[in-house]
């Protein structure tokens, strides 16, 4: 499976998040909901994780 990245930079958010993570699919969606929840104040919903999901994009080149 192709890694995929999230960043919270692509997301407006009232703390300015910076974080960019990148990992196999299944691996970053769960990290990346975990992230939302405890730093984000979201909660862990199905729609979260599609959301997630769908805001999934290509890593950079090196990561």
């Amino acid at each position: 499976m192709a890694r995929k990245a999230a960043d919270c930079r692509d997301t407006p958010s009232v703390s300015g998040c910076s974080l960019y993570m990148s990992g196999e699919e299944e691996e970053l969606v769960r990290a990346a909901v975990a992230h939302a929840v405890s730093v984000h104040e979201h909660t862990d919903t199905p729609e979260l994780r599609e959301e997630v999901r769908a805001s999934l994009k290509d890593p950079l080149p090196g990561t």
